[in-house]
Order: C-alpha cells, then sequence, then structure tokens
C-alpha cells in the first residue's frame, strides 16, 4: 500500500500560479509552458517509460462475476483482461459480442456515429497473435468524435469538419491503442461539444440506454454517445471530453463512473477544442477500478500539449481503486474526510433520498469521517452562469476564421459562438482574476477542513481544472439512475478513485444493467423517427 495520497504532497500556492499563466496563455494566444508541479521524491511516481508494465500488474486482473461470463459484453474491463489472460476469452470474441449489439440496438440507441468494424476485427486478430500489452490488450472502446484518429473520419457532430480526417491520433487514442486497446467507433456528441448529442441542426440523436423509447430523458452532456455506448452494452469503456460536466453529468445519468481528471493530467492534444483552460479528456467507465485503468493509459507529459508538462508523476492509479479489507470488511485506503456541503440531503425526493443513504453507507466505511463544510464567500457570485460565460470567448476564439466567413457552419449552436465573439476583453479578464480568486478560496479554505467534497453540480471544479468523479447511488422510482460527484485536491485522483472504490466495493448500484430496448423500440428506430429537435433557446440554455 503506498504511504499516503498524492494530494498530501502538493503545493497549493504552485496549483494557483500554475493556473494564472495558463489564463495569460489563453488571453495572449499562446502555447507556453507553465510553472512545474513537480514532485520531488515522490513515493507516488510512474516513469513514463512503464506505461504499458504498470497496466499489466495483478491488481488490473479481477475474477469475473458468473453473471459477466455467460455474456462478454457484461465483463468489466479488469474481469475481460483476467480471461483474455487466462485464455478462456479472445479479442475476437470479444469484439465480435459487441458489434453484435451495435448491429442489434444502435439503432435504437443511436450512440454511433460511425462504426469500425472491419477495423476493429482485424486488431483484435492482432491482438491476439501479438504481445500481451495489459489490462487493456483486446479491450474495445467507444471513442468520443472530437478525438483525432488516424485516417478515420472526426466530425464534433460538426458541419463544420464533416470531411475532417486527422492525418494521426489524438495523444490519448494513441496512448489507448499503444496499451492495446481497440477502437469500435466514433461516438455522437453535442455539435463542437455543446449540448446533449445532436446533429448539426439540432436534431437529438442519443437516448439514454436506461429510458430508450423516450427521448426526452436527458442522457446527460455532450459526451452522451460514448456514456450510451458503455451503458448500453456495446462498448467495454470509452472516452469523453469536459468543459461543463461532460464526462459526470452523462456518467450519472446512464450509471456509469466518470472520472474528470486534473487539467493537464490528460493531453488534449489532438481534440478538437471548446475551452483552453477548461477541457478535460477523461474516461466513462463501469466502475472504478475500470476508470483507474483507463486513466493510467491517458496519463502523462505530452511534448504537445504545455497544460501536461511538469506535472507531478502519475501515482498507482489501479492499487488506488482496489479495496482494502481488513478481517474481511472493506475500509478506506487512507483516512479520508468527506466534506459534505450545505443541503446536500435536504428535500424528499428520490435524489434526496439516495444522498442520505450514500452519506450513511460512507459514515460506515472504517477510515472515512464526514464533515460539514461552508460554501467560500461569494460562492454564488463567483460560480454564477455570468461568472461562467467568462469562457465563451476563449472558446470563439479559434474558430473566428470561420465566424467571420460563414456563420451556418455553426448550426443550432450559432448564437453562443457569437455571444463569445461579441464579449469584452474587460469581462474576460475581470472573469480570469475572479476564477483565481475562487481557487483561491476552494483550495485555502474548502480543502482546510476536508480531503474531498461532495457536489451537486461539476461546473465549479470544471472551471478550476480540479478532478473530480461521477458514480452511482441509487435509481428513482421509475428505473432512473440517480448519481453523484466527489471533488478533490489537485491530482488527487488516486484519493477520489479510493473512496469510490470502497464504496463500490459495499454497493451493487455500479453493477446494474439497463434492459435491452424492446422490439417495438427497435422497429420504429427502423422507420422514419419523430423529430426531437433543441431550440435555439435550449442550446443558448444548455451553453449558458
Amino acid at each position: 500500500m503506498t504511504a499516503e495520497p498524492l494530494d498530501r504532497s502538493i503545493d497549493r500556492r504552485a496549483f494557483l500560479a500554475r493556473a494564472a499563466a495558463l489564463a495569460v496563455a489563453s488571453a495572449a494566444g499562446a502555447t507556453v509552458a507553465a510553472p512545474s508541479m513537480a514532485v520531488a521524491n515522490s513515493a507516488l511516481t510512474m516513469n513514463p517509460g512503464t506505461r504499458n508494465r504498470s497496466l499489466d500488474q495483478p491488481n488490473a486482473y479481477t475474477q469475473p462475476r458468473p453473471e459477466a461470463v455467460a455474456d462478454p459484453t457484461e465483463l468489466t474491463i479488469a474481469e475481460a483482461a483476467w480471461l483474455i489472460r487466462a485464455n478462456k476469452l479472445t479479442p475476437e470474441q470479444l469484439v465480435e459480442a459487441y458489434l453484435a449489439r451495435i448491429s442489434t440496438y444502435d439503432g435504437t440507441y443511436q450512440a454511433f456515429n460511425l462504426v469500425l468494424a472491419d477495423a476493429a476485427i482485424a486488431a483484435a486478430r492482432d491482438a491476439a497473435s501479438g504481445p500481451r500489452l495489459g489490462a487493456l490488450h483486446g479491450i474495445p472502446l467507444a471513442i468520443k468524435d472530437n478525438y483525432y484518429t488516424e485516417g478515420v473520419l472526426t466530425t464534433a457532430n460538426s458541419f463544420l469538419f464533416k470531411d475532417f480526417l486527422p492525418p494521426y491520433d489524438a495523444t490519448a487514442v494513441a496512448r489507448l491503442k499503444a496499451g492495446g486497446a481497440i477502437v469500435l467507433g466514433k461516438t455522437q456528441m453535442g455539435p463542437l461539444a455543446t449540448t446533449r448529442a445532436t446533429t448539426p441542426a439540432g436534431v437529438v440523436t442519443t437516448v439514454n440506454a436506461w429510458t430508450p423509447t423516450n427521448r426526452n430523458t436527458d442522457p446527460g452532456g455532450s459526451s452522451t454517445g460514448t456514456a450510451t455506448a458503455v451503458a448500453g452494452r456495446m462498448a467495454t469503456s470509452g472516452i469523453g471530453t469536459q468543459t461543463g460536466g461532460s464526462i459526470t453529468s452523462p456518467s450519472n445519468a446512464q450509471n456509469l463512473t466518470g472520472l474528470k481528471p486534473t487539467m493537464g493530467r490528460v493531453s488534449a492534444a489532438g481534440v478538437i477544442p471548446l475551452t483552453y483552460t477548461r477541457d478535460h479528456p477523461g474516461p466513462l467507465a463501469r466502475d472504478a477500478k475500470d476508470a483507474a485503468i483507463m486513466l493510467t493509459a491517458m496519463a502523462g507529459e505530452d511534448p504537445a500539449d504545455p497544460r501536461s508538462q511538469g506535472l507531478p508523476d502519475v501515482p498507482d492509479l489501479i492499487d488506488a481503486a482496489t479495496p482494502v479489507y481488513r478481517r474481511n470488511r472493506v475500509k478506506l485506503r487512507w483516512k479520508t474526510r468527506i466534506g459534505v456541503l450545505p443541503g446536500f440531503t435536504n428535500g424528499t425526493s428520490a435524489t434526496a433520498a439516495a444522498r442520505r443513504a450514500y452519506l450513511d453507507r460512507l459514515a460506515e466505511i472504517p477510515g472515512a469521517t464526514l464533515v460539514d463544510v461552508s460554501l467560500p464567500d461569494g460562492w454564488s457570485q463567483l460560480t454564477g452562469g455570468t461568472f461562467n460565460n467568462i469562457r465563451l470567448p476563449e472558446r470563439s476564439e479559434p474558430f473566428m476564421p470561420y465566424l467571420r466567413t460563414d456563420l451556418r457552419g455553426f448550426g443550432v449552436s450559432v448564437t453562443s459562438w457569437l455571444q463569445g465573439a461579441l464579449l469584452g476583453g474587460n469581462e474576460f479578464l475581470t472573469g480570469q482574476r475572479a476564477k483565481l480568486l475562487l481557487m483561491e478560496r476552494v483550495l485555502n479554505d474548502l480543502f482546510d477542513v476536508c480531503d474531498v467534497v461532495v457536489q451537486t453540480d461539476p461546473v465549479p471544479f470544471d472551471i478550476l481544472g480540479l478532478p473530480e468523479i461521477a458514480f452511482p447511488i441509487g435509481f428513482t422510482a421509475a428505473g432512473v439512475p440517480i448519481g453523484t460527484i466527489l471533488g478533490g485536491l489537485p491530482y488527487a485522483e488516486d484519493r477520489l478513485l479510493s473512496v469510490v472504490a470502497a464504496y463500490q466495493a459495499t454497493t451493487d448500484w455500479h453493477l446494474r444493467r439497463p434492459a435491452d430496448p424492446p422490439a417495438a423500440a427497435r422497429m420504429r428506430a427502423e422507420a422514419p423517427a419523430e423529430v426531437l429537435r433543441l431550440t435555439a433557446e435550449q442550446v443558448a440554455e444548455l451553453t449558458q
């Protein structure tokens, strides 16, 4: 067991200085290296040259549940890896099982906008004859369509990129493939990552896998294609991006475990940009162990992305996501103070009841201490809609040539892009200063009394570049998943994973899967669909 989590050795002032440097780089349009956050003599290091070996440690493999053995698409990454290593399952069998589900059900789910069936089968055959690369060897993944994939159409569901064939893979994709993962296809998303998955004209595509016959049920943010693919058992795991909740929100909506890392922990090189200081690539997985395996492969310094340079070494995330037991009872890997925000459990709704039960269960785990925390001064003003809009100029700036020539390329979301182009520079700079003030208060006040904090909204931690993890804690009476979010200090992915792993060792919410779409729904999917279209007002509300 590692001596202590990485957040114990982080200099919070250095992180604040780094955030300030990124804000300056964003305002200047520069790509400069940020101040180093490297920790000297840390016991929690991972040599970048041993990336693949880190995926081959014993804790990366889990003996599968009997019900999962009967259906390969039910397997987690760790379970499938165990079977593949034991020669009880081949990568080709696993890929074919997922392709069969895609063929049968994606007409209803509409999770994919491109399925690479032939390439995936060929990669699986190569994996069977090639060297074993660790827990991701032969594992089929779903890739959000704003990640570059070499020679494969990458559209970001946008008119602007409808014919774009990237000449190389995004760094995160390249690292997953280097670890042995297989790309099943590219997933639907909000146009340029601005809303739930729709066409560029605003016609809703992807549905929530838990309510496939009700297209009005929100499947989450812009990474919904990946979320539905994983929840609907059409991929073992997948990747998305988060700028305003698009990993955590679809994970909560679809009973997944989604991990938004600290800013820079995963390179954003080769990802079609939305906001330079808030774009976070990360995994949408089935449980904490799988999220740890994915992030281990994706994380690390990248010369192509200054945001990823000078950071502390990636700790042993897979070890952190492995439950610890004492006398057959699970306990936290590290003693952790869990901050509870005011009003978190207020009300009589199913969500409030699930939150109370979740906190009660956490409190029963040895090593967990629940503490009431107060919001920092000025919280509502510093996290409100007006402040949140400071990202809009940063978002519009790379696309100014398009905004000047043909507004039709932005489809239904054009209003918010124009808003960013028209927002004054003074407002942007004031917002950046407010962001640093908020970060200082969060780091020094909120985290002075706790190690992790429960959240009701992903946005504040998106703004600040702090890590957060979403995971399931129950269901409504109608069978719709209820999730929650934990946020942590800079580079505290290991601690967040350790808390969620312990919670998931004592509950089974994360093991529940949605029923397959009824035959009637599949038949309707083959017929002309009733159009559900987001209005300009709805798009504006979602992008505020």
